[in-house]
Parts: structure tokens; sequence; C-alpha cells
């Protein structure tokens, strides 16, 4: 039995609002790395929630950028959020040494760069909050 995609959709956004809820806990303790990371996956998850509730029964990937493009497809709105495909840039180099070169990621992330991908997944996280019923 296929799961109901309003329910699905759900269960995906109820997981985003928890990934950028840690990123602000990680901006207090000046984990910039991860706040970036989690915003994100926060990002990637709200618009998979979009997805999902819209019926689609499998969505693979991890583009925010890709998942961006298919949301457009069915909603023209989401035309709005096309500059939060930047916050592909942290899927790599937040998490592995070797994504920066003669850095690690906990030295090579700010608080002005933790702040834009803050910002960046609400506004991802706001729009699916609006769409997804």
């Amino acid at each position: 039995m296929k799961p109901d995609p309003h329910d699905e959709g759900r269960r995906w956004l109820k997981q985003a609002e928890h990934d950028y809820d840690d990123a602000l806990y990680n901006l207090k303790g000046h984990r910039y790395n991860l706040v970036c990371f989690l915003s994100q996956q926060s990002a990637e998850k709200a618009l998979k929630a979009f997805l999902y509730n819209s019926g689609k029964e499998q969505v693979i990937g991890h583009s925010v950028g890709d998942l961006i493009q298919r949301a457009i497809s069915l909603d023209k709105e989401f035309r709005t959020i096309q500059n939060a495909r930047t916050l592909d840039l942290y899927y790599i180099p937040t998490r592995y040494p070797n994504g920066i070169p003669g850095g690690v990621p906990y030295e090579a992330f700010d608080a002005e760069s933790a702040k834009k991908a803050l910002n960046l997944a609400a506004s991802v996280i706001e729009l699916v909050q609006q769409k997804v019923t």
C-alpha cells in the first residue's frame, strides 16, 4: 500500500522543520559548517515534502536546485526561491575535509555564511508550508 501523498508530504516537512531548528541550535554554538549543511538539508527535505504532497511517488536526489526546478514544473511560484539553489554549495564541503582544499569544514564557514544559509532555507520552508496541506 502506497502512502497518502498528503501524509507523506507532511512527514517530510516535519523533518525539514526539525532540521532547520537544529541549524538554529548549532548557530548558537558557532558550529557554522553544520548550520550550512543543515540548512541545505532542511531545504531539500521541504522541497521533497512539496513534491510528495503533489503526488510524486519517488523523489530521488539531493540537489536543492534540481528539486526547485521540479517544483517549478508543478507550481510557478517556486521561481521566487530559485536563489536557494546556492545551498547546494553546502552539501559536501561542510562535512568532508577533502571538499575544501587545504582546510577543514569547521574552519571554512563563518557566521555570515551560516546566516545566509538559514535565510535561504527559511524561504524554501515558508513557501512549502503554504503549499503542503
